[in-house]
């Protein structure tokens, strides 16, 4: 019986324009910055010469002007999927970090299970919504590859369950860096790697490669 196999790419959004260094989230209006546009052009090239049949997109701004480039020079269309959209979170629009919300006493009832985590979206929650859109992407591009724009901590949840992992984890251990690529194999319809790379890693500010950045 005959292997078919699929790729399907999970790329994070280049670097976002947010001089208050808020936690933005799902906030609309949060667009690339030059840099960013770059990560983006620069991964556009990376994928230039690759056999991508497929590209989607979370619908949030920093997503859609990652996939722009990519879809021009591949020549797709993009896709707009709402399950691939940033992860929740009470504190978007905040300018703090989560250890200093902690800080504050009316915030604790949101750190009451880290385990879930009780300040935002569930990771299983993420992961529902997450694995249906990977797969419909690799049936769309079944024997080719397939690109998702999409978010951090959806494609980290994607990674740790592909890899049996717990997605319970430290955010500042993630491999997940801005314009980075995390790539899911299929046979037929089953994952059987993953790996990861940064076609865009020697654009990245000195802050920005540490593998957590928190609110991007």
């Amino acid at each position: 019986m005959s292997q078919n196999r699929t790729i399907v790419h999970l790329l994070r959004h280049g670097e976002v324009d947010n001089p208050a260094r808020l936690l933005y989230g799902r906030l609309p209006d949060y667009h690339l910055s030059e840099l960013g546009i770059q990560m983006a052009e620069r991964v556009a090239e990376h994928f230039r010469e690759r056999d991508v049949v497929h590209l989607r997109s979370s619908p949030l701004e920093r997503a859609q002007e990652t996939a722009a480039p990519l879809a021009e020079a591949l020549g797709l269309p993009v896709v707009i999927d709402s399950r691939v959209i940033e992860a929740s979170n009470y504190f978007e629009g905040l300018q703090l970090s989560f250890a200093g919300a902690l800080r504050h006493p009316k915030n604790w009832l949101y750190f009451r299970n880290p385990f879930k985590p009780s300040w935002g979206e569930a990771y299983t929650e993420i992961l529902a919504r997450v694995l249906p859109a990977m797969k419909d992407a690799a049936n769309a591009a079944f024997g080719h590859e397939a690109v998702i724009v999409t978010h951090q901590l959806p494609i980290w949840v994607a990674r740790t369950n592909a890899e049996g992992r717990r997605m319970v984890h430290d955010p500042r251990k993630r491999q997940c860096t801005l314009g980075s690529i995390t790539s899911f194999s299929y046979i037929d319809a089953r994952v059987t790697s993953v790996s990861y790379t940064e076609p865009a890693a020697e654009l990245l500010r000195p802050h920005q490669t540490k593998k957590f950045v928190p609110g991007v």
